[in-house]
């Protein structure tokens, strides 16, 4: 299987690349950009084109999530001509404002904002205009490295003694990218094995959290490695934010449908920060040694 991914940089494609590089089922080409051409997918010609997500489009500048949208659809003409399926990942914070209940696929989000309301309009053109395609919703992602690295950063700023502002009302399912590319190559495998699933999929990590929980977790953990390897560091602080006064903001995946159509298993985050937090620690300790 062949697939085509853009945005070079983004931590979900450089994901995606290790992933592939351990396997022999799997070939992989990047594409620095968001910009594609007709002509340069055809040159490819991949089993599938993978666009990654536009990271926190709520904070985002108007005109960065136009381009974004506009560059889905024209990724969107390109594969519908060339019949090249087209995997879209978007963000949970389409979920503008959250629903009480754990959010199933077939629930379209509707946000208030502009900017990501033209996402949404890029969305509804890909389910009415092209069969063959996944919009792949993932919760907040976080790596070790890579463009919207949520982890990288907040250990930059902890380990530079800064103050981390997290809030504490917004409560979501921060989500392994390495589990998600893990889960993406196992859906476009089946896909490519012609199992004909398409539509909307939701991928997350379990147990809900906020970002100040998810936060002061990270340092705890950071703080114990650090000791256990002999080094005596001042972690930045964490301060909680509250955004929501009434009661907390919960946007929180169901995957049960990525599931029942794929075997896909959503990994428990905690694990996942652990083992990136040692192999933090231990590239650390090679680069000092």
């Amino acid at each position: 299987m062949k697939l085509l991914i853009l945005d070079a940089g983004h931590c979900l494609s450089l994901a995606l690349v290790r992933l592939a590089s351990r396997r022999g089922d799997t070939e992989l080409v990047v594409e620095p950009g968001l910009d594609l051409t007709a002509e340069r997918l055809a040159e490819v010609s991949p089993d599938a084109l993978v666009v990654p997500p536009l990271t926190q489009p709520i904070s985002a500048e108007p005109a960065m999530v136009l381009a974004h949208a506009e560059a889905v659809e024209s990724c969107l003409a390109a594969c519908a001509a060339a019949g090249v399926p087209l995997v879209w990942c978007v963000s949970d914070q389409l979920y503008e404002d959250g629903f009480e209940t754990a959010i199933d696929e077939h629930v379209i989000p509707a946000p208030r904002d502009e900017s990501l309301r033209r996402l949404i309009t890029t969305g509804d053109r890909i389910r009415e205009g092209y069969r063959r395609h996944l919009i792949v919703r993932l919760g907040p992602l976080f790596a070790l490295e890579g463009g919207s690295a949520w982890l990288s950063e907040l250990i930059e700023r902890l380990m530079a003694g800064e103050q981390v502002r997290a809030a504490e009302d917004v409560i979501f399912c921060p989500t392994s990218v390495d589990a998600a590319a893990m889960a993406l190559l196992g859906m476009l495998q089946q896909q490519h094995c012609g199992a004909e699933a398409w539509g909307a999929y939701h991928l997350a990590g379990t147990e809900p959290v906020s970002a100040y929980t998810f936060a002061s977790l990270v340092r705890t953990q950071l703080e114990t490695r650090l000791e256990g390897i002999g080094e005596s560091v001042a972690l930045g602080p964490i301060k909680a934010l509250n955004h929501h006064h009434d009661q907390p903001l919960r946007r929180v995946l169901n995957c049960r449908r990525v599931l029942e159509a794929f075997g896909v298993h959503q990994k428990p985050w905690r694990l996942e920060v652990g083992r990136m937090l040692d192999e933090w620690c231990k590239a650390r300790r090679e680069v000092e040694a």
